[in-house]
């Protein structure tokens, strides 16, 4: 009878856990991946699917498919409610109990309320595809409410989008708004001119984009509001309701009347965070993060490693950032530690490689810093395109991506703008 081989359990199916996942092909385990959905998603271009300019399967694979040819990976959706350190298993909400010998968190991070939970009714944020379908049917039928609307402070609250956060889904979801109603929409309606809608920015900090060198966020800022977009910084947003916006500046507290909220402003790491440290017996930062050593694992676990959104980690005082690169970085270096450990070899720390970061903001209008040089505007803006073409999961994605980015340069429509009233999220 052949020996069992160590078992290699994955918790998430998104940049970490995929890169781990591949990374262990050919190697002697048996790798179980495990993800509340059944596909990965490419979570940079998710605000395109929020705004219509892509479909939702132009950014989301199967993960089954993805890792089909991995023989030694079995993929489960489910999502675990409990972690059990000492016996080595994972409890599943849909029942059964999972045993590893090795385990990789990688469940990546949530939306942050900042303590107003309250909020997230009235201002969505943007991690999954059905946040970003809701989002996408409430600013459309914003629209379609204006349009017939007869009362004119309701129809002025309509057309008045707010974004909060001035990270680069903020600025992406505004920049993107304004085009949507300077051009997509033009000519379609009859009682409204999309046109006159305001879109409004509102960034807590002195400035936006401010993990960019202040120059590149300075010419953000201008960037924005040549599409038209009003860009307010140190605006802190201290009430969100289903009529409005409450904002306090210098001092002074402003009522905004909208419909329409789209929240960027912080994230968490996900809940899977808090069990992970309890059961280790360790405290996770103020985000909800994992503390772990320099090679990723916890201390006084090495057969548990904690990567991506989810693991507090710093390199010579520098925090690793929350981005894709960095988790799948992440879960390269976590498999390898799970080869060398079989190998009856000692691990080695984690290193980040930056290779540069990127914000697109609209049409010809972006941000990037590359190798230490800086880009902005129409070369950052072509960089930025040809980047997300490459690193998209599958073939077709890049082929169905490029086609309808093309489609949206030369004729500035959004073809994805079919919605239902049941898509927008509870």
């Amino acid at each position: 009878m052949a020996p069992e081989r160590p078992r290699v359990l994955i918790l998430g199916g998104g940049f970490g856990g995929l890169a781990a996942a591949k990374a262990l092909k050919g190697a002697a385990v048996d790798v179980t991946l495990v993800d509340r959905t059944n596909h990965h998603l490419f979570q940079p271009l998710l605000y395109q699917v929020a705004t219509a300019g892509l479909a939702a399967p132009s950014i989301a694979a199967p993960i089954r498919h993805i890792l089909r040819g991995q023989r030694n990976v079995t993929v489960l959706m489910g999502e675990v409610v409990d972690i059990d350190l000492a016996a080595r298993s994972v409890t599943l909400a849909e029942g059964g109990v999972l045993g590893f010998d090795h385990l990789v968190v990688a469940t990546g991070a949530t939306h942050s309320y900042f303590g107003r939970d309250d909020w997230a009714t009235h201002a969505p944020g943007l991690k999954t595809l059905a946040d970003a379908q809701g989002i996408r049917a409430r600013l459309l039928e914003a629209f379609e409410h204006a349009e017939r609307s007869t009362d004119a402070a309701e129809r002025s609250a309509l057309l008045r989008f707010v974004v909060i956060g001035g990270g680069p889904t903020g600025v992406e979801m505004a920049g993107t708004l304004a085009e949507i109603a300077r051009h997509t929409l033009q000519g379609e309606f009859r009682g409204i001119d999309p046109a006159t809608a305001e879109i409004l920015l509102l960034e807590g900090g002195a400035r936006i984009l401010a993990a960019y060198p202040e120059a590149l966020s300075a010419s953000a800022k201008r960037q924005l509001e040549s599409l038209g977009v009003r860009v307010r910084l140190g605006a802190k947003v201290v009430g969100i309701d289903a009529e409005g916006v409450d904002v306090e500046r210098e001092g002074v507290r402003e009522r905004l009347p909208t419909r329409n909220v789209v929240w960027g402003a912080g994230v968490k790491a996900s809940p899977l965070g808090a069990l992970l440290a309890k059961a280790a017996g360790i405290d996770p930062d103020r985000a909800g993060r994992v503390p772990v050593t320099s090679d990723l694992s916890l201390v006084g676990h090495p057969e548990v490693q904690v990567i991506g959104d989810l693991a507090a980690l710093s390199i010579d005082g520098q925090a690793v950032p929350g981005i894709a690169p960095a988790a799948k970085q992440m879960g390269q270096h976590a498999a390898r530690n799970v080869i060398v450990r079989l190998r009856g070899r000692a691990t080695t720390p984690f290193r980040y490689r930056d290779y540069g970061s990127m914000a697109t903001i609209g049409r010809h209008r972006a941000i990037g810093v590359i190798g230490g040089m800086r880009f902005t505007g129409l070369l950052a803006w072509w960089l930025w395109l040809f980047a997300h073409i490459v690193f998209l999961i599958g073939y077709r994605n890049r082929l169905v991506v490029l086609m309808d980015w093309a489609s949206q340069y030369w004729t500035m429509q959004r073809h994805a703008r079919v919605f239902s009233p049941r898509d927008e999220a509870p």
